[in-house]
């Protein structure tokens, strides 16, 4: 599987970008999963529900399905869980699109926005190969996208990334 993060800070416009992507890509035949990581707890689950009171009973983990979809809850004992294995979790696709996991080495495309006074990730973070702006940057090497053209970066995508050479 081809992986491609997309970074930024807060509020840059990560997802935004990649809810564009998505369709884009599938139109385009490719399989495309996401994973998205957050650095706050989240919880799918509503207090009541009978899968909530599975897991607060003490379920490792509580696997709910209906006829449109399946998920696997599982609860984390000790460490966070690196991206490496948690995409031994997903069914194999063309792309997966990653928001978040910044300090992990693998290719990355920065969202980045200047008006929002945030300085660039990508003069720290060697992995990151392209840059989506909303305006012109100095991005030195690393190829530069028109953030608000999602077509031209999803061009890119399967140029560079999703597509073997």
């Amino acid at each position: 599987m081809k992986v491609l993060g997309i970074v930024g800070w807060s509020g840059s416009g990560k997802t935004t970008l990649l809810v564009a992507l998505l369709p884009l890509l599938r139109a385009q035949g490719l399989t495309v999963s996401t994973i998205k990581h957050t650095h706050h707890g989240f919880d799918m689950d509503r207090p009541g529900k009978d899968t909530y009171r599975h897991r607060e009973a003490g379920a490792q983990e509580v696997l709910v399905a209906s006829g449109t979809r399946w998920a696997l809850l599982h609860e984390i004992q000790g460490e966070e869980p690196t991206l490496p294995y948690l995409l031994t979790k997903l069914e194999p696709v063309d792309l997966v699109l990653v928001e978040g996991f910044k300090a992990h080495p693998f290719p990355k495309l920065e969202v980045h926005r200047p008006a929002l006074g945030k300085p660039p990730i990508w003069p720290d973070v060697p992995d990151i190969v392209a840059v989506a702006a909303d305006s012109p940057v100095d991005a030195g090497d690393r190829v530069q996208l028109p953030l608000n053209d999602p077509d031209a970066v999803m061009r890119w995508v399967v140029d560079r990334i999703a597509v073997p050479a």
